[in-house]
């Protein structure tokens, strides 16, 4: 007789674990799917770097050089015409890529939120796959909170990252004297909190935009329009986020306006204090000075924001940007929660 084996008493393998500080579950799955996306918002930084520093380098040195042929711009001799002009072209170079990337910085937050209203959040729920990770004992919730955290965190970093370097190129185009003024839009934009605060209110409305309409293109489309609406709104509210400063003066004397300020508005100031339009009184006229007259006018004021106030205009702007997003990312989870459970 054939003895019969008894059943193998070894314990079957476990699992393997997965190592700690790897992603797992829904966020690898982001990483995975997106990987070519994420990379470039990685790389994005170090090529701003890399670029901004060598184009400064490179015209600090030109600048050298010409300080060394003894030529001037102001007194410029038949011989030191071409290195004037040489001269004057790497500043006016430097300018434009100061220009470039300040306009840069301020259309990447736009890029941001077509890319999580499409690709992200739109594509999934158009072509259905969204319905494989939920059969995976993936949870709507925690679906949507993985394609926010992964692209969270790097543009967080990155945008941080830029917003740094272009401070660093504008500070020091600023001390050369070939840097642009800190209110202008590519400026501002691209400097400080406010980048990365539209970046994050984009990446959420993006996420809120392609759950609710949930077409990859229309959600783009929808998405890029909101972020100029956006930018549109702030730059007409902008001067009032932060009260701006007077000078009052008399008319027809000097008065010396405070070097890189926003000049936000001028008028005329009566006896008792009332503020008067500048039309009300022009100066070309000929009864310019019976108009002052009749309408009691003593002063004329000028509203104001200096370049001190540039931090607390961002951090104001910035704390609005925020709340928005946070609003923008309570709406999502409501939607997907009344849409599917």
């Amino acid at each position: 007789m054939s003895a019969i084996s008894a059943p193998s008493s070894s314990p079957a393998p476990r699992a393997t674990a997965a190592p700690r500080g790897r992603l797992r579950g829904p966020e690898r799955v982001v990483v995975t799917q997106h990987r070519w996306a994420l990379w470039v918002m990685g790389v994005l930084p170090v090529l701003a770097v890399v670029s901004l520093v060598g184009a400064w380098l490179w015209t600090e040195h030109v600048g050298d050089a010409f300080a060394a042929t003894g030529c001037s711009v102001v007194h410029t001799t038949p011989d030191c015409g071409d290195t004037v002009n040489a001269y004057l072209d790497r500043r006016l170079w430097m300018r434009e890529v100061l220009h470039w990337s300040g306009l840069l910085m301020t259309a990447l937050p736009a890029f941001v939120g077509v890319f999580i209203a499409g690709p992200v959040i739109a594509r999934e729920l158009e072509s259905g796959t969204y319905k494989l990770a939920w059969a995976q004992s993936v949870t709507p919730a925690r679906w949507l909170a993985a394609k926010l955290a992964v692209p969270t965190v790097v543009t967080l970093a990155s945008v941080s990252v830029l917003s740094a370097v272009c401070a660093w190129a504008q500070g020091r185009a600023d001390s050369a004297h070939q840097g642009q003024v800190w209110h202008e839009r590519t400026v501002y934009g691209s400097m400080g909190t406010v980048p990365v605060g539209y970046a994050l209110c984009m990446l959420a409305l993006g996420a809120l935009v392609g759950l609710v309409l949930r077409r990859t293109l229309t959600s783009m489309v929808v998405t890029a329009i909101g972020y100029g609406a956006l930018v549109a709104a702030f730059n007409s509210v902008r001067d009032n986020l932060w009260p701006s400063l007077t000078d009052t003066f008399a008319q027809g004397s000097d008065h010396l306006f405070p070097d890189g300020a926003i000049y936000i508005e001028t008028g005329w100031l009566t006896d008792s204090g009332r503020r008067l339009p500048h039309s009300a009184c022009l100066e070309w006229n000929p009864g310019f000075k019976q108009c002052l007259t009749e309408k009691n006018i003593d002063l004329r004021y000028i509203d104001y924001h200096p370049a001190s106030h540039f931090w607390p205009l961002q951090l104001v702007e910035t704390g609005i940007l925020l709340a928005l997003a946070a609003l923008a990312v309570a709406l999502a989870f409501r939607v997907l929660r009344r849409s599917h459970g």
